[in-house]
């Protein structure tokens, strides 16, 4: 990477970093750091989203998934799109237009409303462990960008400086930080990738005829996957609407109804099919660089999800490199300090919310702000005992769905209210998932573990329901 480049990449950070020292000026307290004041407009709201949801890890996740299997790649956010939708007709109304919500700031509040504060408790630590691997995950996809584009840099450096930017810019600004500089850095990485990344990829490869010859026809086909992906995919991603406090905060963060309901529909376009075609394309061509003994140093044995950086890396002229590497940073950015705001708000909000009774406004934030740091920092620890990152995304995920889904749907759309039927399914559900995972058990027919977890959540939280029923006739009967 030549010094135009590294100048261009610098500025870039600096200027992230600018905009969290200027929004730490203006945040007054937990109102604007956590939901940025409760006042942003839908087309901010939505880039936020859908820059947090896809952003870096699934950037470099997607290129991985082109690089494997081609075009089929894309569907993974198809669910994406589907559980946008969704939640925007049957979520947001319900939560965004209930005056017992209006002062919130996380997703466990809400669980605590609809049934009791130990639940909330429990729904607190199940997000705040699911976040910081999802943190992690976006720290560990930044690394590798890094790694990749310069091959002087090794990963565990690489994942030093990404995280010790993104952690510190998000430390100092809060939320309105995140949404705002989220707007610039989706706009930038999808400017990047269409009008840099592809078409210099594209002529790099010999076109369209260089890219067929040189590829299996599967590679080029929309079918080119199992029923099984497409059920985990689903049974993972699409319930995270429902249960992700990044998109809770942003609910809470948007002007109205309109707004937010505006907003998740921006988000699911952008995901499929914008952002699902780019990602998976230039994984591809990837692997058609690849194939063609066109990457110096880079075989198809290597890890798919270098890919990508090694291809932009050689192929992208002086300044342009930097250019798009400022591009997938971005969106690496974008995610990470979504997720560490919203480990830090369950945190601090949730876990230890009664020590912030007594505290000033001032003293909320300087709190606020330095368990924002310790969190960036396990984050980082965490990220560099990892090796993929799509794998950890997607384990982040499920965790958190196969604990929470049952009981928020049951709360806010079935009127049940039993806390130990909550609190169970809780438990049971995100263990058994977790434990699936750690154990790496082969599953029957390839099914992911989320969705074992999430039918022993439900199964728990149906009996609880049953023998309290039982239980509750028969004291009257007496």
């Amino acid at each position: 990477m030549s010094y135009l480049d590294l100048g261009i990449f610098v500025a870039y950070m600096l200027a992230m970093l600018g905009v969290g020292f200027f929004y730490m000026r203006k945040n007054s307290g937990q109102e604007d750091y956590y939901v940025g004041g409760r006042n942003i407009g839908h087309w901010h709201i939505g880039l936020s989203v859908v820059a947090t949801d896809v952003g870096g890890g699934f950037s470099i996740g997607l290129g991985g998934l082109g690089f494997v299997m081609g075009m089929s790649g894309s569907w993974m956010l198809f669910t994406g799109l589907l559980g946008a939708w969704i939640a925007a007709v049957v979520l947001i109304p319900r939560v965004k237009s209930d005056p017992a919500f209006a002062k919130f700031f996380t997703f466990p509040q809400i669980i605590g409303h609809l049934y009791n504060s130990t639940t909330a408790k429990v729904a607190a630590v199940i997000c705040f462990l699911g976040y910081l691997g999802f943190t992690s995950s976006q720290l560990l996809a930044g690394a590798k960008l890094a790694s990749g584009t310069f091959v002087e840099l090794d990963i565990s450096y690489a994942l030093l400086i990404m995280g010790a930017v993104a952690v510190i810019y998000t430390v100092m600004g809060g939320l309105k930080a995140v949404i705002y500089t989220d707007t610039i850095q989706w706009i930038v990485l999808m400017a990047g990738l269409m009008f840099i990344g592809i078409p210099i990829s594209y002529n790099y490869v010999g076109g369209w005829e260089g890219i067929h010859s040189t590829l299996p026809q599967e590679f080029f086909s929309f079918s080119n996957l199992t029923w099984q992906d497409l059920a985990n995919w689903g049974i993972t991603i699409i319930p995270i609407w429902f249960v992700g406090m990044t998109l809770y905060q942003r609910i809470f963060a948007a002007r109205d109804v309109k707004s937010a309901k505006k907003a998740w529909f921006i988000a699911g376009l952008f995901e499929w099919p914008i952002m699902a075609l780019l990602g998976v394309s230039l994984g591809l061509l990837s692997r058609v660089a690849v194939e063609q003994g066109a990457l110096e140093g880079f075989t198809t044995a290597m890890d798919p999800e270098m890919g990508l950086p090694v291809l932009l890396s050689q192929i992208l002229p002086a300044g342009i490199l930097g250019l798009m590497m400022s591009a997938y940073f971005s969106a690496v950015l974008s995610t990470a300090d979504s997720c560490l705001m919203a480990a830090s708000g369950n945190l601090t909000t949730d876990i230890l919310g009664k020590y912030f009774t007594s505290k000033s406004l001032k003293e909320e934030m300087r709190i606020s702000q330095l368990l924002t740091l310790a969190i960036g920092i396990v984050a980082i620890i965490i990220a560099w005992q990892m090796t993929e990152v799509l794998s950890l995304m997607l384990y982040s995920y499920a965790f958190m769905v196969s604990g929470l889904f049952v009981p928020v749907i049951a709360g806010l759309f079935f009127g049940q209210t039993s806390p130990k039927a909550a609190t169970s399914s809780m438990i049971t559900g995100g263990s058994l998932t977790a434990g699936l995972i750690i154990s790496e058990v082969s599953l029957p027919l390839g099914l992911d573990a989320n969705l074992f977890g999430l039918t022993l959540s439900l199964l728990t939280f149906l009996s609880v329901i049953y023998y309290e029923k039982k239980y509750s006739s028969k004291l009257k009967s007496i």
